[in-house]
């Protein structure tokens, strides 16, 4: 009987696809500057364990070609959600990099993050601000 109930356990575990997928419908649901080919490469290089904190914290990423080149990644700590600009060599990189070190840590701090495409803090940098899709709601939250 023990062996039968552990043999259904892994059925109710998402399998990493399952998680990767998650994310992209989460992305298509708040971000403008969503799309298909933007996101989903970004996304299936992030560790999927990184995903599974993301998704149980309510984080999201977006894609967002409006971040300069010379400030290719941020994170906006108040709506919890991590932007680079997929047009910008080593953008998506560095923001893989920092949501796997974010999400180990499991600290997301509440002001804005900005780093360059080399994985560099950038201080006092303006990035222009968050803006979900119309009607959607960052449902962003820290045990």
């Amino acid at each position: 009987m023990l062996a039968l109930s552990l043999a259904t356990l892994p059925a109710f575990a998402q399998s990493d696809r399952e998680v990767v997928e998650k994310m992209v419908t989460r992305s298509a649901n708040v971000c403008p500057g969503h799309s298909t080919e933007r996101t989903t490469p970004t996304v299936r290089a992030t560790p999927v364990g990184a995903l599974r904190v993301m998704l149980e914290r309510g984080l999201v990423m977006c894609p967002d070609r409006r971040l300069d080149a010379d400030a290719p990644a941020a994170f906006y700590g108040r709506v919890g959600v991590f932007e680079w600009n997929p047009e910008v060599k080593g953008g998506s990189d560095v923001i893989v990099k920092q949501i796997d070190a974010m999400t180990r840590k499991d600290e997301y701090p509440q002001d804005t993050l900005v780093w360059d495409a080399k994985g560099t803090a950038l201080k006092q940098r303006t990035v222009p601000a968050f803006e979900a899709k119309p009607g959607a709601a960052v449902l962003y939250h820290v045990e």
